[in-house]
Parts: C-alpha cells; structure tokens; sequence
C-alpha cells in the first residue's frame, strides 16, 4: 500500500512537472511571437519617420533597441546615428561619437546577419566615415575593405542603387587620386587600393 501511493504521488509528481513544462513552452512561444512583432513594428515606425526626414526622433526611437539581436533594427540604428552625424546642429564631438557608435552598430548587424545587403552597406559607409578621424593612412588601409563589403552588398541585393553609386564614387576617388597622393599610399602599402574611369 506505501509503495502503491507513493507510485501514485510520483506518477501525479510527473504529470504535474510534465503540464507545468508544457505550459512554459507555450508562455515563452507567445513570448517570441509577441517579440518579433515589436521588433516589426518598431521597424515600419522607424521607416516612416526616415521617409518622413525626422532624423532626430528616429534616432531616438533606434537607439533604445542599441542591444538588439535584431540586424534589420541595427543597420537601421547605424544609419540614422550617422543622419544625425550629419546635422549642422550636431556638435563635432557628438559627430564623432556617432560616427564610431554607428560602424559598431553595422559591426554587430553583420555579426548578427552576414547575408544581410544592408549591413554590409552601412558597415562600408561608416568604416569610411571613421577613417575621416583617422587620417590618411586608416583611410586608404580601409578602402579596400569598404570596397569589399559594397561589393558584397551590390552580390545580395544587385538592384540597390545607393550601393551602386557608392562603388562608382569609389571608383572615381582613386581614379582621379593626384600622383603626390599615389605615391604615398604606394609608400605606405604594398599594393594601396586602385581604380579607372573606365571602371
């Protein structure tokens, strides 16, 4: 009879663990479900207030979600931290701060996405941008990197023409590059980055 109801309490112990782990998974389905349509909803706010040219409140609307997993919020995030960057109004501290927490943000979108055409080309814009800080030699050790990930970009998504362009003015920069500027970047790199007009 003890061994009986004990093997009834156990029996009912299980059940009980069984609906309760069952319960769980439900709860936190819903949860992710929940999530994700935030995560979509924040992103139709945040493409609104683009098209709608309101730099500042999206920026402040992005920058809450800075620890996102989420790679379309944080390319998103990256791009309107270099908008306001590019304000008159923005201090030139503040331009640089947003400059180097915009390539983090596109940083961590592409760790988060790598097949993500958007991330690979903010990533390329704001590595660029950071090398304006930087001086002459961070910026054309960059440019072959930032190339790469235009490149990148223009192979996910063939039709986006702002990535298009951005490899053109690439192509221009160091097609036009003074001779005095090639010499320098050939003194400071065994094979320094190089394009033609015709490319």
């Amino acid at each position: 009879q003890v061994l009986r109801k004990s093997l009834q309490t156990g029996v009912a112990l299980s059940a009980g663990s069984f609906l309760a782990y069952e319960a769980r998974k439900l709860i936190s389905g819903f949860a992710e479900v929940h999530a994700s349509f935030k995560v979509e909803e924040v992103i139709e706010q945040a493409d609104y207030l683009y098209g709608s040219g309101e730099t500042e409140k999206l920026y402040q609307l992005l920058v809450q979600h800075k620890n996102s997993d989420d790679a379309e919020l944080l390319w998103r995030l990256a791009r309107a931290s270099r908008d306001l960057a590019q304000l008159s109004s923005t201090s030139a501290e503040e331009k640089r701060q947003l400059a180097y927490a915009a390539l983090e943000y596109a940083k961590k979108a592409l760790e988060k996405n790598e097949s993500n055409f958007a991330a690979h080309k903010w990533y390329g814009i704001c590595l660029s941008d950071v090398g304006d800080f930087e001086g002459i030699k961070t910026k054309i050790g960059n440019a072959i990197v930032i190339k790469e990930h235009f490149q990148r970009a223009i192979e996910l998504n063939p039709k986006d023409a702002t990535t298009i362009h951005l490899i053109g003015i690439w192509c221009y920069s160091f097609a036009e590059m003074p001779w005095y500027q090639r010499k320098i970047a050939a003194a400071l790199f065994a094979t320094p980055p190089t394009s033609t007009f015709q490319e």
